[in-house]
């Protein structure tokens, strides 16, 4: 009789492996979008003043430069996060509001929001 050993009564199972990288991992998707010192901060904007106005943006985003506002909600724009509808008058009137993919955006920010408060107390009582 053949003595039975755990290896020979285990079936072989595969290991399904996960590899990351950054084509593919959902999270750096998603940080693409949200990433960057002032992305987030104009959805937040965007979501709490709808419809937000250029200059209002300018004056409600403190250390932001011209340039790098236009460039941020162009970005935000191609993303598909953000709308700009633009009213034929003078002097240009431009609004921004949030997309409704922008606006699913909504429970990550507030639980970015919460984590971020939490890791605020947290480092303080280190």
């Amino acid at each position: 009789m053949k003595n039975s050993t755990n290896d020979d009564n285990q079936h072989v199972i595969e290991e399904k492996k996960i590899v990351f990288d950054e084509k593919s991992c959902p999270v750096t998707a998603t940080m693409q979008v949200l990433g960057g010192k002032w992305k987030a901060i104009l959805i937040n904007a965007i979501y709490h003043t709808s419809p937000a106005r250029f200059g209002e943006l300018k004056r409600s985003v403190k250390g932001i430069t011209q340039s790098m506002l236009t460039q941020q909600l162009r970005e935000l724009e191609d993303d598909g996060i953000i709308n700009r509808k633009i009213y034929a008058e003078i002097p240009p009137k431009v609004e921004y509001t949030l997309t409704e993919f922008g606006l699913t955006l909504s429970p990550i920010m507030q639980s970015m929001a919460d984590w971020g408060k939490e890791y605020r107390i947290k480092k303080q009582n280190l």
